[in-house]
């Protein structure tokens, strides 16, 4: 289809026929080649009228996009290609708009996808309704009850991954608007003997395995569960591994999905508990044991799974144990107790295994609803969807396949009845007339089946509660006498067998035929199935649990409120339950989606033939189509057909002006169809047969391709005729364009000449004026040298004349000068000679002294303290006064550093100043400390988190904190210790936990003992009788002992104005509560390389090892 076609029919484009009513011929070969044909091209949808086909991909299609959604949206059921999403709108419309209830009908054998298909309406549904947080929240609740039942009901079988168990139908809630409300899920017959054994190649319900994989070690021992699957008897093997499903990431879906529908966490809990305990049910084993009166006895062989089991539902050990080996009946006043065997036992198990996990299922369907349930009381529209399983033929069929057969034979009667009923409606509301259709009823096999007097069902709860020896051969007995003469019941001894004996029957079967075919059942099994019986002692334990949600699953264990009648039936209660949902969806309006499976391979691309055929059979699809085209086979409104074959007449092409009907009267006229091929009716064409609809279909497209020719004829002249326009219209635009640029060309020429020109008369008119200025400007300098000239002569000439008369004064000057001199030498010569020597040698030292501090400024040495360096003493005679001035400059330039110190910096090296008084020359440890910044708070406690109770816990500011190894006074060992010293205490804390081990306040500290070697051990001597010395002495160990030792020392000075004596010796005197113990350290070589080490030697010392 091009991109710009509009599709306004399901006839466009058609692969093979999309509505079987139009399938031409109609037989069983022809139906099945059309399917496949359509199945090939990727079509897996197709229509029986308003019944949807689907057919199963096995395999994901790009057709449920948002996109598609918005495609259906409000189209009609036919004007789209065949889709699951076209009769949901049509569904969802109706109820809308129409206020009329629908119901959505899903059948189809397992496997075909059923289970999908409602996902898929449910989810077109929700998203194609309103939009808001309350909307929301109810569309996400219904949406995600989906996982938690699929989890609880479905399994994997032979035919399906994902089959679901159980029958599920929900009534989805809308208000006036068409918004979802809240909805009510109904639960049918759980397939719960699945619980303790399953066929070959088949899985248990999918939750068993969900929580094995998916949930963490912490959960699964509290289930009491192991992760292994061949632990647990229930669990089948050879399956437990499913291709492409991933059981832990579908446990986290499906525990997410209860949190979004409202399960508590401890109910969510309690659910898994009862999981897990019927999975431990299974692993209960029983071995026989003979009592005095010769009865056979059973007792558990290892009675720890009893008691695991026991601690998760809360029942007494000895309560359990008992109903597993005792049954106790009551009749009227009197207890019969009797013992129950092993086989006795094993039954018992396995019955309260199903019951169990089948109760759960009813509560999670039960407790699902109260969450989804409409929390409005206004009148609500109700769309139900049913997704049950289809009509069941397996080569062992039993008691679950005759009553899912059952419940199959009353849908196909209700299909078939409300299918004649809209047939026969529409035909009344049009004004056609109704002609009687012939087709096969089959209420005679449901009465077969649900007759109260002589059916089946009766027969079997009959047998069911008759006393005495009750057996599944008696019930076939039964059955062969009662329905012997029945035409749909067969048995090796029934009348209406080909001979009188039926040897191709078994003896312990009976067929019956059905509306899809004979089924033969085997009827082992059938009384137990429909008896389904829980012994009353297991039904009272389960009510003695602590456990509040197996409690309530078993009420009738109370006591107080003992029935003694029988519980119905199995089959009683699939019967009401069944007469209770036909009731409901013949108040609905139906719509039907038929699923189909193409192949047992559960593959892609392959389409079985014969399978198909079978399926096509028991869905009994071809009498669908028949019963459609009984009257007339296809119907239109007016106005969609008038509009879509109005090409086909000249009157009603290209515009009809009048009535619809009028129009399409003219068209059929003008096409000459025969008046029996079509009835006019109220709003809608009707056509008898689908050759004439196909007829018109080739008419509508070889018209639909003359005029399509006729159209590119004249789109044709059309584009040429523009073509022409638009290129005359250029050339104008271009000629117009190109003699404006010729005259633009033109003009600059003409303009760039005159420029030219202009250009050379300004030049000769500035040369010109050049050539006069220039001129002038010579004769003005050569004035002006001429007057330079004559005033640089006359200057020379007054200079030289200066000159001689200076030279003159200079020489009668100097003249002058020596004869004085020769005077004063004269007259002074005696005095000169008197005092020569000690003049020559004054001045010779003035000399040598300003000399040496003129060379004593160029080489001064740096303003560093540390700085050793001093210039070279020059002269002997000035040796102390070089020294002198070398101490001056050192005074003066440490006075100027220390100028610069902060008075934290001062504080630092007051620190420094004070433990090298303390320390030099006595611990060899100081030389290694002179280097390193005393810090003080190595832990950063305000900082770390860590120590915030500490912190707390402290209110002074704090000097020093760091981390020593206290030495244990008993045996020499080292424990780590934060140390805190602050203003008025020393404190000692654990590292770990933070607490304060020992607060000692700075007045109670005598002394501080340590050795002189390169350890950082030392003593806090404590003073007597105080109560920090109770007790004794501390022994440390610190990496920053000079640190520490010089800050204690401080702080104690400044607080008790006493000077804390500091003892270092290589022995000291420490006191260990009453001992004095002798502190040696010795030489020697350790096993931890330098680290020294500390070992108590007696009572009375104690070395320390130093390397």
């Amino acid at each position: 289809m091009a991109k710009m076609e509009v599709k306004t029919s399901l006839l466009d484009d058609m692969i093979g026929v999309g509505d079987m009513v139009l399938l031409e011929p109609l037989n069983e070969d022809s139906f099945i080649n059309n399917l496949k044909k359509r199945f090939d091209h990727n079509e897996v949808y197709t229509y029986i009228g308003s019944v949807v086909i689907s057919i199963n991909p096995y395999r994901s299609l790009p057709i449920y996009t948002p996109e598609k959604v918005e495609e259906y949206r409000n189209r009609n059921f036919y004007e789209l290609s065949p889709h699951i999403f076209a009769l949901s709108d049509e569904a969802y419309r109706s109820l809308r708009d129409q206020d009329k209830d629908q119901c959505i009908l899903i059948t189809g054998e397992s496997g075909a996808g059923k289970t999908e298909a409602s996902k898929l309406v449910m989810s077109y549904v929700a998203a194609v309704c309103g939009k808001g947080a309350e909307v929301n929240q109810v569309k996400e609740q219904l949406l995600q009850s989906n996982p938690v039942l699929e989890a609880f009901g479905n399994a994997k079988t032979v035919r399906n991954d994902n089959s679901s168990r159980f029958g599920k139908y929900m009534d989805i809630e809308f208000d006036f608007k068409g918004d979802p409300l809240g909805g009510v899920i109904s639960n049918y017959l759980l397939e719960k003997s699945r619980v303790v054994k399953q066929p070959r190649g088949e899985r248990n319900f999918h939750i068993f395995y969900q929580i094995l994989s998916g949930a963490s070690e912490d959960f699964l021992c509290k289930l009491k569960l192991e992760r292994d699957f061949s632990r647990y008897n229930y669990l089948g093997l050879d399956s437990a591994k499913v291709n492409g499903v991933d059981d832990a990431a579908n446990f986290r879906t499906v525990r997410n999905a209860m949190q979004i529908v409202g399960f508590m966490d401890h109910e969510t809990q309690s659910v898994f508990e009862v999981v897990a305990a019927v999975l431990k049910l299974g692993n209960i084993e029983f071995k026989p044991e003979s009592r005095v009166n010769g009865l056979d006895e059973s007792k558990i062989k290892d009675k720890n799974e009893l008691k695991e089991i026991c601690e998760l539902t809360g029942i007494d050990q000895s309560v359990l144990e008992r109903a597993f080996s005792f049954r106790t009946v009551e009749a009227k006043q009197e207890k019969v107790s009797t013992t129950l065997n092993v086989a006795q036992a094993y039954y018992a198990r396995d019955a309260l295994a199903k019951n169990l996990y089948s109760r759960l299922f009813s509560w999670l369907v039960t407790r699902i609803n109260e969450s989804i349930k409409a929390q409005t009381k206004v009148r609500k529209k109700v769309m139900g969807v049913l997704d049950i399983y289809g009509f069941e033929i397996f080569e062992d069929n039993s008691f679950e396949q005759f009553i899912i057969n059952y419940c199959n034979e009353k849908l196909q009667q209700i299909f078939i009845e409300l299918t004649l009923k809209e047939e026969q409606e529409e035909y009344i509301r049009e004004g056609i007339e109704w002609t009687h259709i012939e087709y096969f009823n089959n209420a005679i096999i449901c009465d077969l089946i649900e007759n109260n007097q002589t059916g089946i069902l009766a027969m079997l709860d009959e047998e069911c509660l008759r006393p005495g020896t009750v057996t599944d051969d008696t019930f076939l007995e039964k059955l062969n006498q009662v329905c012997a003469t029945h035409q749909h019941f067969e048995s090796r001894m029934s009348k209406c067998s080909r001979f009188l004996n039926d040897t191709s029957l078994p003896h312990s079967c009976f067929r019956i035929q059905h509306y899809a075919g004979k089924v033969m059942y085997q009827v082992e099994g059938f009384v137990d199935k429909n008896n389904d019986l829980l012994y009353r002692d297991l039904s009272q334990a389960m009510w003695k649990a602590s456990h509040s949600l197996i409690k309530a699953l078993f009420p009738e264990g109370n006591p107080a409120k003992i029935n003694l009648k029988r519980p119905p039936t199995a089959g009683s209660q699939f019967k009401a339950s069944v007469a209770t949902l036909m009731k409901n969806l013949q108040t609905k309006n139906p719509n039907y989606i038929r699923c189909i499976k193409p192949n047992d391979k559960k593959a892609a691309h392959i389409f079985n033939d014969a399978l198909v055929c079978h399926q096509i059979r028991y869905l009994g699809l071809l009498e669908n189509v028949r019963v459609r085209r009984a009257g007339y086979a296809f119907r239109q409104a007016y106005e969609p057909c008038l509009e879509r074959y109005k090409m086909l007449c000249k009157q009603t092409w290209p515009h009809w002006r009048g009535p619809a009907r009028a129009g399409v009267e003219v068209l059929f006229n003008e096409l000459e169809i025969p008046e029996e091929e079509f009835s006019f009716g109220r709003s809608k064409i009707f056509i008898r047969n689908p050759r004439t609809l196909f007829k018109l279909e080739d008419l509508r497209k070889q018209r639909l391709e003359d005029l399509a020719t006729l159209i590119e004829k004249i789109y044709r002249g059309w584009k040429c005729r523009t073509r022409f326009l638009l290129m005359k219209k250029s050339q104008i635009v271009i000629a117009s364009w190109y003699r404006r640029y010729a005259q633009q060309k033109k003009y600059q020429k003409i303009k760039s000449s005159a420029i030219i020109v202009q250009s050379y008369i300004r030049g000769w008119k500035a040369r010109k004026l050049l050539r006069e200025l220039k001129h002038q400007k010579r004769c003005n300098e050569a004035a002006t040298v001429i007057a330079a000239y004559w005033h640089g002569t006359q200057a020379r000439r007054e200079l030289k004349r200066l000159k001689e008369e200076a030279r003159r004064k200079h020489a009668v000057a100097v003249i002058w000068a020596y004869w004085l001199g020769l005077k004063v030498r004269r007259e002074y010569r005696k005095f000169f000679r008197a005092n020569a020597g000690r003049k020559i040698y004054e001045f010779t030292l003035q000399r040598l002294m300003q000399k040496y501090f003129l060379e004593m400024k160029n080489k001064m040495p740096s303003l560093s303290p540390i700085d050793k360096n001093w210039p070279a003493r020059p002269y002997l005679f000035l040796d102390s006064t070089h020294k002198e001035l070398k101490r001056i400059f050192h005074l003066w330039r440490c006075k100027k550093y220390r100028g610069q110190f902060t008075d934290q910096q001062k504080l630092i090296y007051e620190e420094k100043l004070e433990a090298s008084e303390l320390f030099k020359d006595k611990k060899a440890l100081y030389p290694a400390s002179v280097g390193q910044p005393f810090q003080g708070a190595y832990l950063e406690i305000s900082k770390n988190p860590k120590y915030k109770k500490l912190k707390d816990a402290v209110d002074e500011k704090i000097i020093i904190a760091e981390v020593v190894n206290k030495i244990n006074r008993a045996n020499g060992k080292a424990t780590s210790r934060i140390f805190l010293l602050t203003k008025n205490n020393v404190l000692l804390a654990d590292q770990k936990s933070g607490n304060i081990k020992s607060e000692v306040p700075l007045g109670d500290v005598t002394k501080v003992s340590m050795s002189s070697q390169n350890d950082g051990f030392f003593a806090v001597h404590l003073k007597e009788g105080s109560e920090a010395a109770g007790k004794g002495d501390f022994l440390l160990s610190s990496d920053h002992l000079i640190e520490m030792a010089t800050k204690l020392y401080r702080t104690t000075l400044s607080q008790t104005k006493q000077k804390l004596n500091i003892e270092i010796s290589d022995e000291f005197l420490v006191q260990f509560r009453q001992d004095k113990v002798c502190v040696k350290f010795i030489q020697g070589s350790q096993k931890n390389g330098n680290i020294p080490t500390c070992k108590r030697k007696n009572n009375r010392l104690l070395e320390v090892a130093v390397p």
